[in-house]
């Protein structure tokens, strides 16, 4: 075994032993440990605060650098505290993840598009703790999403086996997960999509996010079109230190345009109405405008993604 396999295997049963260990903590002592080590992230890892900085000073310019620095902190806060509770979501007994699911609301848009004879893909983004999201969506729903195995391969059945305990079926990000999407969909079931994260180049179009071009997947119209599904977006709030609180909102109508610069203005906008509930909430430190760098250095919006 070379020495990289090595410590590969060492990091992945480490990472997995942690998770286990706090699976075991309740929520108010990992939210207590998210509040400390948020404010760390944000001072030490010029990384995640310079990206951070940078998507709020674009997506909110009318607020002051000691209001956006506030808010930047308690982004981290809550990033921090999405990955203490992974332990939580993937492992601690389900009763107990059931029990901190302090109310759902907007159910009935699932229940009333399967009464319907539709499938429903929910668009998850990343707010709150939407492995929490998961856990509800496939303790309740024949439930499908795309997975993508982690670049630490060694922890690929450790995250498999967190995600799938509820019945849930990840299939792969490939022609032949979109297959079994449209599968799932056809049998009234529900998907997840992830609707905020940049697709490669050659499956997504540039649509307004905050205002801002932002490179967007254009896979949910494929979807529709073939299916009739009804579309929802879906979070898993976070109410720190005492639970969550699941909240499924209705898409923005433009999601079901057969025009694909239409249809992801609505995913956009749909993302932009779920980190309305709260934006310190929303993973802000994802480099979400980095392809209109890639795509146009000369557009005087690009000046402002200099530090991506």
């Amino acid at each position: 075994m070379t020495d990289t396999s090595r410590r590969a295997r060492w990091q992945a049963s480490a990472i997995a032993r942690l998770w286990r260990f706090l699976s075991h903590r309740s929520l108010p002592t990992l939210w207590r440990l998210a509040a400390w080590l948020g404010p760390k992230v944000y001072r030490f890892n010029k990384r995640e605060r310079s990206v951070t900085d940078i998507n709020l000073g674009v997506v909110y310019p009318e607020l002051d650098a000691k209001t956006r620095r506030a808010l930047g902190q308690e982004s981290l806060k809550h990033s921090a505290a999405t990955m203490l509770e992974l332990g939580h979501a993937w492992m601690a007994e389900p009763a107990r993840v059931e029990a901190s699911i302090l109310a759902v609301h907007g159910r009935d848009k699932l229940d009333g598009a399967r009464a319907e004879g539709r499938g429903v893909i929910v668009l998850a983004p990343h707010f709150g703790n939407w492995e929490v999201l998961n856990f509800w969506l496939s303790s309740h729903f024949p439930f499908t999403a795309m997975y993508e195995p982690p670049k630490l391969t060694r922890l690929d059945p450790v995250i498999r086996q967190g995600r799938e305990r509820m019945g849930a079926s990840l299939v792969p990000t490939n022609p032949r997960g979109v297959a079994a999407l449209l599968k799932a969909l056809k049998r009234c079931e529900a998907i997840g999509i992830l609707p905020d994260q940049e697709p490669d180049w050659g499956s997504g179009v540039f649509a307004p996010f905050y205002g801002h071009a932002a490179y967007t997947a254009t896979l949910l119209p494929k979807l529709v079109a073939r299916t009739q599904a009804r579309v929802v977006t879906g979070v898993a709030k976070r109410i720190p230190g005492e639970g969550f609180e699941i909240h499924f909102l209705d898409a923005d109508e433009r999601v079901y345009s057969e025009e694909e610069a239409q249809s992801a203005a609505g995913v956009n906008a749909c993302v932009e109405a779920a980190i309305a509930l709260e934006p310190a909430q929303y993973q802000w430190e994802y480099k979400r405008y980095r392809k209109v760098v890639e795509e146009a250095q000369g557009l005087s919006d690009a000046n402002r993604y200099r530090l991506y």
